[in-house]
């Protein structure tokens, strides 16, 4: 059974989107064994944190490939958290706008990708008869 062009793009990013994160679980473990960090709980708490998120999105990402219909509400949920970190990333005093961008971008197409009628068709439990 073919998949539409649309449902494959947004299992694509969301792999990408879960992949990263996952390196990103690897790079705080790599931080936390060997720099001393200021406060070790929140080390931790961060590093949970990040691991709980690889997780969700990579569920997201396998039962996007599977339609179920339960995905769009996960991936437009994370999709708002990761545009929140964005927009953290455009301000303060360490702005990163490059990493605002690279978060902001993606996060936009998956949005406007759960809305097209061709994802929402895939993703839609048929109705018992």
């Amino acid at each position: 059974m073919r998949r539409p062009r649309a449902v494959v793009l947004l299992a694509a990013l969301l792999w990408a989107e879960a992949a990263l994160l996952w390196v990103a679980v690897v790079w705080l473990i790599l931080e936390l064994l060997t720099a001393t960090p200021t406060s070790l709980a929140s080390a931790i708490a961060i590093l949970v944190l990040v691991v709980v998120a690889a997780a969700w999105v990579s569920a997201v990402a396998v039962n996007s490939l599977r339609r179920r219909s339960w995905i769009r509400g996960a991936a437009v949920t994370w999709q708002l958290v990761q545009i929140a970190v964005a927009v953290g990333c455009f301000q303060g005093l360490y702005a990163r706008p490059d990493l605002g961008w690279a978060l902001l971008l993606p996060s936009i197409v998956v949005l406007g990708l759960l809305f097209t009628p061709r994802v929402i068709a895939e993703t839609t439990t048929p109705a018992p008869e």
